[in-house]
């Protein structure tokens, strides 16, 4: 434990230093995952089914705000729907603007949510959103991250009927019925939507409790809730809902919750402390838990210098040089006499 709490501790530095660098680069693969993901469940208009072409508007990404994101997520959604057809780009025209009027609007601080949601689709752990979100921000969220369901649903709906849209026999109301039938009848869809709504409530309430380990319960809560709902909708909906798929990104939905727990709270229950304190109009019951941090060893390089050896060489070489008698030859009274002589 001690090692990851030092490993965070660097993590933290490194970023403190290099923020700027390490957004952008977060930015950029962002908008990566984003953009290829979009490529694969469409994918018709070839000039942007191109690798070079996701990373260029990623790296134009990587220095804009995450909105900007959203915008040319949106325009690639169109634009793959006109080369289906007129009707269709219009239909997603229409819905797009619909979702930015009436919600995105007013959560336009929470469209991280949106731009995440086909990310997590795409990656097989969509629960991962409503979770993070409930821990990290607020209700809020649940518009956008709704939003991203919806505009994910739609385009597996155009891949799914991209051969009868397509068609030259088909008339333009009868591919916008079957677009509309393909959203307003899509079970899945709506399943979806109201686990992430009871998911991202539930683990935002949970996780603003007082008790101990309230993040880790918020987030165990919130998964066996994806699992519960998504299981049991399909039962009583008769939707083909992959059971092990929805276990599994659940599975990894709490870890990444663990993480986002270790990285952003990062707190020592065992030292909680509870206290009570009192003014003219209220009396506080306080329950402070300290954050668990380790104090780094800062490394100090003691520069020893040779001037000491130097100068004790000088003074050894200026000394007067003594000569050494040996004791066996030296007469002393005969020494002595000869002194007296000089007195």
């Amino acid at each position: 434990m001690t090692a990851l709490l030092e490993l965070k501790q660097r993590i933290k530095s490194f970023y403190s230093e290099h923020d700027v660098l390490l957004l952008s680069l977060l930015k950029f693969l962002l908008a990566f995952f984003l953009f290829q993901g979009i490529n694969t469940s469409l994918g018709f208009m070839k000039m942007l089914d191109n690798i070079f072409v996701v990373l260029i508007l990623a790296i134009i990404c990587a220095v804009l705000p995450i909105n900007a994101m959203t915008i040319i997520g949106c325009a690639m959604i169109i634009a793959h729907c006109y080369a289906i057809g007129l009707e269709v780009a219009g239909f997603a025209g229409l819905l797009i603007l619909l979702l930015v009027i009436l919600f995105l609007r007013f959560t336009s601080q929470d469209n991280l949510a949106l731009v995440l949601t086909p990310v997590a689709f795409t990656f097989k752990i969509p629960v991962a959103v409503p979770i993070g979100s409930g821990l990290l921000r607020g209700p809020s969220c649940a518009v956008p991250a709704c939003c991203g369901v919806v505009l994910y649903s739609f385009m597996q709906v155009v891949k799914e009927k991209s051969a009868v849209l397509q068609g030259k026999e088909t008339e333009m109301i009868q591919k916008l019925q079957l677009l509309l039938d393909g959203l307003m009848k899509n079970q899945e869809m709506w399943i979806t939507i109201v686990a992430f709504i009871i998911v991202l409530m539930m683990v935002y309430l949970i996780s603003r409790c007082s008790f101990d380990y309230s993040w880790r319960v918020a987030n165990a809560a919130g998964a066996v809730t994806y699992i519960v709902i998504m299981v049991l909708g399909g039962m009583f909906l008769s939707v083909d809902v992959n059971i092990l798929g929805v276990v599994l990104a659940a599975v990894f939905s709490v870890l990444i919750g663990l993480v986002i727990e270790f990285a952003v709270l990062g707190v020592d229950y065992s030292r909680s402390e509870h206290t009570q304190f009192e003014d003219d109009e209220y009396v506080y019951y306080v329950k402070a838990v300290p954050k668990s941090i380790v104090a780094q060893k800062e490394k100090s390089i003691k520069k020893i210098s040779s001037d000491f050896e130097k100068q004790e060489t000088l003074e050894q070489e200026e000394a007067t040089p003594v000569e050494r008698v040996n004791e066996e030859n030296f007469d002393f009274e005969k020494q002595l006499e000869e002194s007296l002589k000089d007195l």
